[in-house]
């Protein structure tokens, strides 16, 4: 019974731990600016306003900055996830001649730290005339994220039965086919999983971003957020708005998949 309780307390406690950033970060979003500079961020609230969003969403147009993500994300998503199964399906179901080699010449590049690529890929997309453009970070998050996706699906599809394949084979199904109307949909709940953590990375990128990107009109909502510092030095409350208002995708896209999330999870953990 103690030990329950002990349990049930250092839990508590963890978990109050965990959220209490994120409940801070909510809180200041809804103070006003008289109210964060009389009394400091880590003060009780004293005040209660939603200008600061209005702030955020107009003045600091986080709109178009909220728009650009996801004419990066939802492509970058899709085109990462579908060359991946088709790379992984290949490699999994048929006798390709170093298939093993090519699998981990595909993860290799997931290996190597990003910081060490940051001028070689910016010289690239500049060499290549796609600098300072959307395409160009579509293209590095295809690039970067692919040998991962194709290497999890890969060992999902591999553990699929090989006398569905066969029966499917038999009924007069290629391997076009066989790829749609079998394999894929079998492996629907690791693309679940795949699919809202490249969400959430590609979404929240900085990094790749401002490497990229030089136009303030082109930046993801992450790097936009930065400029909000230097916009509103001490308006503290309107970046704290930015924040939880682009927080809200990606917090959506994890509730939408969460069932499929958790599961391609424990697949993955089984196997």
């Amino acid at each position: 019974m103690i030990r329950r309780v002990g349990y049930h307390v250092a839990m508590s406690v963890v978990s109050f731990l965990w959220v209490a950033p994120i409940l801070w970060v909510i809180v200041i979003s809804f103070r006003s600016f008289d109210d964060v500079a009389a009394n400091g961020l880590g003060s009780l609230p004293h005040s209660f306003t939603l200008s600061t969003y209005k702030s955020a969403w107009e003045d600091a147009d986080e709109f178009r900055a909220l728009i650009n993500s996801l004419l990066v994300t939802i492509p970058a998503v899709l085109l990462s996830l579908g060359l991946a199964s088709i790379a992984a399906y290949g490699l999994a179901r048929y006798s390709i001649p170093f298939r093993r080699t090519i699998l981990l010449l595909m993860l290799m590049g997931n290996l190597l730290p990003p910081q060490i690529l940051l001028i070689p890929i910016s010289r690239f997309v500049e060499l290549i005339g796609y600098y300072d453009t959307l395409i160009a970070l579509i293209a590095v998050h295809v690039g970067f994220g692919l040998g991962f996706y194709t290497f999890v699906l890969h060992g999902f599809m591999r553990d699929l039965p090989r006398e569905i394949q066969e029966a499917a084979t038999i009924d007069g199904a290629g391997p076009g086919k066989i790829y749609s109307a079998v394999i894929l949909p079998l492996t629907r709940p690791a693309l679940a999983a795949l699919g809202a953590l490249s969400f959430t990375w590609i979404f929240n990128d900085l990094l790749w971003s401002i490497t990229v990107i030089r136009s303030g009109e082109k930046m993801p909502v992450t790097p936009a957020l930065l400029g909000l510092q230097g916009l509103f030095v001490s308006s503290w409350n309107v970046i704290a708005a930015g924040t939880v208002i682009a927080a809200v995708p990606t917090v959506a896209v994890f509730l939408r998949f969460q069932k499929h999330f958790v599961g391609g999870l424990a697949i993955g953990a089984v196997k």
